[in-house]
């Protein structure tokens, strides 16, 4: 089932806009945080003695932890409420964040960063699954996760931008700080809009499940950040690769037979929510990666300063405005399978582009178009994305679907920089052009080939009652094979 449905109401209430701005507002801080201390890792490092091996583990220690620990937490927020997990997580993280601001040390800063990771693991599904909750399923919640999408992608454009500007004319540690207040501002909001309405799960949670999967992403993302630093050949890195793919195979067999699985398998055999989620990683991962790719050119080639790097990647911002106001429409008119496959060939074929980039300043107006119109695709994915891997499925079971697309996101994040860093110092370095000119054409051609696949494995899209008959027919496949467990 891949056609939006029309049931719920037309309009938001003035409730639900509330909602909406404080959710979107803990969205975006979330994002800003994946990439604000990117263009500034050196100063931070001059300013707290880091040697210069270990500067990685300032963004490594943030993505491990949010992608690791994601599934893990959203599961949580299942048995003890999303709105308690949402509030426990933007506590944590304005304390994390205040803790990074004032650290004197790189052991207090890394602290702090593997708190924020853990924070933004517990918020983010949260926040997606109260997100879900407040809107039927329909035109409401289509528009609504396109706004999210919208802040989850400038955000990270953003973050960049803010990095930048927060470094050159204040200090690196506002890159923290400025944290606290929107924080602390949303935990005070939250309790006086925010309801969960969702049933608790009575049943027991699945340990065995949730140490393999956190164990397993844990090493999938170590690994991929150690190939991406130290060549594909490193043995740690191929090491770590290796188990994460045993882990993850004992996890998925594991599930299959527990009681109470914390991931249904069933889940997964629905072709929207599995083809979405694959749509979604590979969006996610390759413009990440492009972002980062697109920094080292700037910064390595055309030897921009930070706070120009920032300035040149916001037409990404501006394109990915654009595709989260245009995504529901879309949908809304051509189905959710066409606007993936179109949205991720526009963001193949300008990524494609790229490739003939050049060492002169006059490649930039050109750049400012083409990731402009790439970003619109990038954003419509997502909004794709999101509405296959929560559709068709009753309140109870968001927080496993929001969780499920939440890890997807964050995996994605944590693996595209890696993965395409890997291939660049295959060719050369980073500072190489030609490496970068490479791993951007490995980009489009990865984004390319998973709109191939979407288009032909995904399903055709139908009309509004042939949807709603397959997911009839969906929901009584779903009581047969999972097994059982209590609600209340």
């Amino acid at each position: 089932m891949t056609t939006l449905t029309t049931t719920g109401p037309a309009t938001m209430s003035r409730r639900q806009r509330l909602i909406l701005v404080l959710l979107l507002a803990s969205q975006f801080m979330l994002a800003v945080d994946f990439s604000i201390l990117n263009v500034a890792l050196p100063t931070v490092g001059a300013g707290l003695g880091f040697a210069d091996a270990d500067l990685q583990w300032i963004a490594t220690s943030f993505a491990l932890c949010a992608a690791g620990f994601t599934l893990l937490l959203g599961r949580i927020g299942d048995y003890i409420g999303r709105r308690r997990l949402f509030l426990i997580g933007m506590s944590a993280l304005g304390v994390a964040s205040l803790v990074g601001g004032l650290a004197t040390s790189p052991a207090m800063l890394l602290t702090a960063r593997v708190a924020q990771g853990l924070a933004t693991a517990a918020v983010t599904p949260a926040a997606l699954s109260l997100l879900t909750t407040a809107f039927a399923e329909g035109p409401l919640r289509a528009k609504a996760l396109g706004l999210n999408s919208v802040m989850m992608s400038t955000g990270f454009t953003a973050g960049a931008i803010l990095g930048g500007v927060l470094t050159d004319l204040l200090s690196w540690r506002f890159a923290f700080l400025v944290n606290v207040p929107v924080a602390a501002l949303v935990v005070v909001l939250a309790p006086m809009l925010l309801t969960d309405p969702a049933a608790r799960v009575r049943t027991r949670l699945d340990v065995p499940g949730s140490t393999l999967v956190t164990a397993g992403l844990l090493a999938l993302v170590f690994g991929a950040t150690r190939a991406g630093e130290d060549g594909v050949t490193d043995p740690i890195a191929l090491g770590s690769l290796a188990a994460a793919v045993a882990l993850l195979v004992i996890f998925w067999r594991v599930e299959s037979r527990h009681p109470a699985p914390l991931v249904p398998t069933s889940i997964l055999r629905r072709r929207s929510i599995k083809w979405g989620n694959i749509a979604g990683f590979t969006t996610f991962a390759m413009e990440t990666a492009l972002v980062f790719l697109l920094t080292m050119y700037l910064q390595h080639v055309l030897d921009f300063n930070p706070l120009e790097t920032g300035a040149t990647l916001g037409a990404m911002g501006a394109g990915a405005i654009i595709g989260g106001f245009a995504g529901p429409r879309v949908i809304a008119a051509v189905g959710v399978r066409r606007t993936l496959v179109g949205g991720l060939v526009i963001q193949a074929v300008f990524t494609a582009t790229l490739v003939a980039l050049g060492s002169s300043t006059g490649w930039v107006l050109p750049l400012l178009v083409v990731t402009f119109i790439g970003a619109v695709g990038h954003v419509s994915v997502i909004v794709g994305f999101m509405v296959a891997a929560t559709s068709g499925l009753p309140d109870h079971e968001q927080g496993l679907a929001t969780g499920l697309a939440t890890m997807t996101q964050q995996v994605g994040i944590a693996m595209g920089v890696p993965i395409l860093s890997a291939v660049a110092t295959a060719v050369g370095t980073l500072h190489s052009l030609a490496a970068l000119r490479t791993a951007i054409a490995v980009d489009a051609a990865v984004v390319l080939i998973v709109a191939a696949a979407v288009a032909l494995r995904m399903g055709h899209d139908g009309p509004t009652d042939a949807a709603r008959s397959s997911l009839t027919q969906d929901r009584a496949l779903d009581r047969e094979s999972e097994p059982a467990g209590s609600v209340v």
